[in-house]
């Protein structure tokens, strides 16, 4: 199949479904990844269930996009989990989970779509951290996703560097509240102080038209994109 390929993980639901519709409506094929997924009925999708943060399904992954469409130009991982709680309150299965889906897949994943990027000069990777990890908010104690999102924003910059040499392109959007299936309408009307400066939460297509936005900007690379409504501005 001809034209530019995106595998987009977290792809079932929420921000992930955005961005398979945003990039098939700029007639991309999308390889469409998540835990449970079915598939679309689409022949430029193909739906690949997957544990990203196994290093054998990475290449599962990664062989298949190439298998199906011949090429890897671009990667999104979305996939991530920001727990809550107060820090002495954070159990071993808190800590196992937000390490295996926000650092382990994104490291396997994101690894092996490089190398195959770097075989051919040029590629694209976009990571979704979170703003709470350099906003901190004493009403929002989130220790265990700046621990991880961050770590998550500093290899972006990292790779951004790394990779510019061989036509690598890496960038990260930084998400404020996001109404999605984690904050659906209606969950964010209590938050008060708590949201951003222009007073409500954000939509999937704000996030999704600003991933596409950095994937027509081809000399953006190594940027924190902010997605957050000012929340960030505002420290």
């Amino acid at each position: 199949m001809d034209g530019k390929v995106a595998i987009v993980t977290g792809a079932s639901q929420g921000i992930g479904a955005g961005l398979v519709a945003g990039y098939r409506g700029r007639g991309w094929a999308v390889v469409a990844c998540a835990r449970a997924i079915t598939a679309a009925g689409d022949p430029g999708v193909l739906a690949v269930e997957a544990d990203i943060a196994d290093a054998e399904t990475a290449g599962r992954i990664t062989g298949a996009a190439l298998d199906r469409f011949g090429r890897i130009d671009t990667l999104v991982n979305t996939g991530g989990v920001c727990p809550s709680k107060a820090f002495t309150d954070y159990t071993a299965a808190d800590y196992a989970a937000a390490v295996h889906v926000n650092l382990t897949g994104f490291f396997w994943l994101t690894q092996r779509a490089i190398a195959e990027m770097a075989s051919r000069y040029g590629g694209h990777v976009v990571n979704v951290t979170a703003t709470l990890a350099e906003v901190a908010d004493s009403g929002l104690p989130a220790a265990l996703a700046a621990l991880t999102t961050g770590g998550l924003a500093a290899a972006t910059r990292s790779l951004a560097i790394e990779y510019a040499a061989r036509g690598i392109r890496v960038n990260a959007v930084s998400l404020g509240i996001i109404q999605s299936p984690m904050h659906p309408p209606g969950s964010c009307d209590g938050a008060g102080g708590h949201l951003p400066p222009l007073g409500r939460a954000g939509q999937v297509s704000d996030v999704v038209d600003a991933i596409l936005f950095l994937e027509s900007s081809p000399y953006i690379t190594g940027e924190i994109l902010h997605i957050d409504g000012g929340q960030t501005a505002g420290h």
